[in-house]
């Protein structure tokens, strides 16, 4: 079986377009990193100029530690969705590309397959046992492929659990350390 000018023109085209779709998926996640990066740097810098109006009036050391404590929650909070936001942005465009290549992979499998039985049909009499052996081996390693990819998934899934405890753990140390602190004061 050989791959016709039109076939290879085909295929060189349908790469073409997936590496271009790659690209802008990539633009995507770049823009929307710079996004979120604006976005979180003009909070911070209002938030800057409000708490250095705040230090200013304040009145005594009392009054400065209460202050500093309340910085405490909101801090955790926003780091936590900052991150949270940052994770999104890499999940997403990592599942993007994580698509893209399984169905390349796919396609190219299936491929491959239908090589290897228009090989098997046209083999010379005698060696069916040979051809038995390889579709053996081919099979093989389609299913280690398919094992890997499911390894994987289940991998990220685990990933995206633990991100999310330590999320919730640090919010959570966060409020109890600024509760604390509320507490001392009193």
């Amino acid at each position: 079986m050989s791959l016709t000018p039109e076939q290879l023109i085909a295929s060189h085209k349908a790469h073409l377009e997936t590496l271009f779709g790659l690209t802008n998926k990539a633009f995507e996640g770049v823009e929307k990193l710079v996004e979120l990066n604006v976005t979180a740097s003009r909070a911070a810098l209002a938030e800057v100029a409000t708490h250095t109006q705040a230090v200013l009036s304040v009145k005594d050391a009392q009054e400065l530690l209460a202050l500093q404590a309340s910085l405490f929650q909101p801090l955790a909070e926003k780091t936590a969705a900052y991150n949270r936001h940052l994770y999104d942005i890499a999940s997403s465009t990592s599942a993007e590309f994580g698509r893209t290549f399984e169905a390349q992979a796919s396609e190219a499998q299936r491929n491959f397959s239908n090589l290897v039985d228009s090989a098997a049909k046209n083999a010379p009499a005698g060696s069916e046992t040979s051809v038995a052996v390889f579709k053996s081996a081919v099979s093989a390693a389609n299913n280690a492929f398919e094992s890997v990819q499911k390894a994987v998934k289940q991998a990220s899934d685990v990933a995206e659990a633990n991100f999310n405890a330590v999320a919730n753990t640090a919010a959570n140390a966060a409020a109890k350390s600024a509760a604390a602190v509320q507490q001392r004061k009193r």
